[in-house]
C-alpha cells in the first residue's frame, strides 16, 4: 500500500484511510465486540474500555495475552495493518496492544498524549458513528499541576493550547495514523458532544481550510463531505475505536519476566 496518498494535507506524518473494513466486517466487529463478556469491560466516568493484548506494568513492560479471532483471524486488523507500512519501523512490526474505546453519544476524551509505553505510531479504527478528532500544542508556559491544564503522563505541568492545529473527521469504517512527531510533539482529543456541527464555507478549495478539516477531501462519504463544506450537522451515535500500538518491551522477551 502506497501510504502517502492518504497522508492529510497540513498534518506532517498523519494519514486517513476510508474504509479500512467494509460495512459487513464493521457489522460482523460490533457484535463481536458488543457480546464480549461483561467482566471484560472496564468503566471509568465518561466511557467504557477493554485492554487487548495484555497489560502494561508501571514500567512499561507487556503483559502479553492472545488477542480475540477478530483481531487476528476474521476481519484479521493486525495484519490488514501490515501493508500500510505504518508499523513497519516499529519494533514488532505490527500492533501488539489495542485499546478498545466505547464511545456513546455525548462522550469524548480530553486532549492527552499517548506516553513513552509505546513506539511513535498509532492507528485508529473507528466502528459505528463518526467523531471528529482533534490535534493539539502544549503552550510554552509552565503551570502547576493542580491548575486543570495538563494532559497525559509526559505533560504534567504543561498547558494546552485550546485552540485544535487541525481537525480530522473520522467517518465509520476509516483508520486514522498519527506517527513520528506528531505523534511525539501534540495531543489529541474527542470533544463530548451529541453533535459536531460545521460552519458553511461554500466550495471553493481556497476556504475549505477554515472548516479545520483536513482531510475533507479524503472523506469517502458525499453527505458528510457536503455538511462539512456546506455547513450543518452531524449527530453522533455509538462509536467503537480500535487504538493500536506497539510496546518495545513485551515480558518474556530477554526481560525475566515469564514466557510469552
Amino acid at each position: 500500500m502506497d501510504l502517502t496518498q492518504f497522508a492529510i494535507p497540513g498534518l506532517p506524518q498523519a494519514y486517513y484511510i476510508p474504509n479500512f473494513v467494509t460495512e459487513d466486517e464493521e457489522k460482523y466487529l460490533i457484535r463481536k465486540i458488543t457480546e464480549s463478556p461483561l467482566p471484560r469491560w472496564r468503566h471509568l466516568q465518561n466511557r467504557r474500555l477493554q485492554i487487548l493484548g495484555g497489560e502494561v506494568t508501571s514500567k512499561n513492560v507487556l503483559l502479553p495475552q492472545a488477542f480475540p479471532s477478530y483481531i487476528t483471524e476474521y476481519p484479521d486488523i493486525i495484519g490488514r495493518l501490515r501493508p500500510t507500512g505504518a508499523f513497519a519501523a516499529s519494533p514488532h512490526k505490527q500492533p501488539n496492544h489495542i485499546i478498545l474505546n466505547e464511545y456513546r453519544a455525548g462522550q469524548g476524551i480530553m486532549a492527552h498524549e499517548d506516553g513513552p509505553s509505546y513506539y511513535p505510531v498509532v492507528a485508529t479504527l473507528s466502528l459505528g458513528s463518526h467523531a471528529v478528532f482533534h490535534y493539539y500544542r502544549y503552550t510554552s508556559i509552565s503551570v502547576g499541576a493542580d491548575e486543570g491544564l495538563t494532559s497525559g503522563k509526559g505533560g504534567k505541568g504543561r498547558s494546552i493550547n485550546t485552540t485544535p492545529v487541525m481537525s480530522v473527521l473520522l467517518e465509520p469504517r476509516s483508520l486514522v495514523i498519527t506517527t513520528q512527531e506528531l505523534y511525539a510533539t501534540h495531543l489529541h482529543g474527542i470533544d463530548d458532544v451529541h453533535v459536531d456541527t460545521f460552519p458553511a464555507t461554500g466550495r471553493d478549495p481556497e476556504t475549505l481550510s477554515s472548516t479545520g478539516i483536513a482531510n475533507i477531501e479524503l472523506i469517502s462519504d458525499e453527505v458528510m463531505k457536503d455538511v462539512v463544506r456546506g455547513g450543518g450537522s452531524l449527530g453522533r451515535e455509538t462509536r467503537y475505536s480500535l487504538t493500536c500500538r506497539d510496546i518495545e518491551r513485551v515480558a518474556g522477551h530477554g526481560l525475566g519476566l515469564g514466557r510469552r
